[in-house]
């Protein structure tokens, strides 16, 4: 098939890469404008801009596409010139405007990483994690004028470990679910796809805010440590001591912790246990503000910590 790529950072490299090794044809890649990034705040291009730059395939970067705005008249001009047969997406990070929907004949085909209906919307991957869910898995399904409503193409699990952070299982995920999009690309292409409705109750996922990632030590053991492993790395755990501002790292759930107070700290010379709704739990890294990750130990002693000092 001939197909145009929609995608934007790193876990849709993946899905472009393995699309570009399979037997359909890449023809061109939608992304994201420029961005700037790092200490310079210098433009760089996407992460999928660059892969495809890579392969000598053509890099479209609107900046919308909305039909009365510039970049959406040229994209539009230029997709049609492009003729695609499908467009699959992967984290794009555009709306899809109803007009471009029809514009190939097999659609615009989303890789979204939960087993849908569950956790619509941005971020799936954390939210299964934060619930305590035990499997997740992908779906592609086509786009259509809803919020991850679409008719589903296919489908595939993935079981989430005790231990998985959301950068851990959205590795996974990646990989498999680029996968099951060059998959998807050839049963349309054959015929042998029937899609299928959505069925059952669904959830949502709304996109992560810095304050969402802040952690309540009043939450039982169990919550806070899903909590902490679905916001790592990004944006990051964190809770406050002293008004400084500290992120965490995935915790240990311990039975030999000591008993305390929900945020009260309490710092020996190899473990730090900080106090929860139920039993402590051992913080084994800490990131001071404008320092690395660091263990939660060495931090301890640095700060010369106060009796019954606690995390708000």
């Amino acid at each position: 098939m001939r197909l145009v790529f929609a995608g934007t950072p790193e876990p849709a490299v993946v899905a472009l890469q393995k699309l570009i090794d399979s037997e359909h044809e890449v023809v061109a890649v939608l992304t994201q404008p420029d961005a700037r990034r790092g200490r310079g705040r210098t433009l760089h291009p996407s992460a999928v801009a660059e892969l495809a730059a890579q392969h000598g395939i053509e890099v479209l970067k609107p900046a919308t596409l909305k039909a009365d705005s510039e970049d959406g008249k040229a994209v539009r001009q230029r997709l049609q010139e492009l003729a695609p047969d499908c467009l699959p997406v992967v984290a794009f990070g555009q709306l899809i405007t109803k007009d471009l929907l029809e514009i190939a004949p097999h659609g615009w085909v989303n890789l979204h990483f939960s087993l849908l209906p569950a956790w619509r919307g941005a971020a799936p991957v954390q939210a299964a994690i934060r619930e305590g869910d035990q499997v997740t898995g992908a779906t592609t399904f086509r786009i259509d004028e809803g919020l991850d409503t679409g008719v589903i193409l296919s489908t595939l699990e993935e079981q989430i470990l005790p231990t998985d952070t959301a950068d851990d299982l959205l590795e996974r995920l990646a990989y498999s679910g680029g996968d099951l999009l060059v998959e998807t690309m050839t049963g349309l292409e054959n015929g042998s796809i029937t899609p299928q409705p959505q069925v059952g109750e669904a959830s949502y996922a709304s996109k992560i805010s810095t304050e969402d990632a802040r952690i309540d030590w009043t939450q039982p053991a169990e919550v806070i440590d899903r909590h902490i492993r679905a916001h790592t790395p990004a944006p990051g755990a964190w809770t406050t001591l002293a008004d400084a501002r500290l992120k965490v790292a995935p915790v240990k759930l311990s039975g030999e912790a000591p008993v305390l107070e929900p945020g009260v700290i309490s710092a020996g010379k190899s473990a730090v246990y900080v106090g929860t709704g139920t039993t402590a739990v051992e913080v084994v890294e800490i990131q001071p503000p404008g320092k690395k990750m660091m263990k939660a130990a060495d931090w301890a002693r640095g700060v010369h910590l106060e009796q019954e000092a606690k995390f708000l």
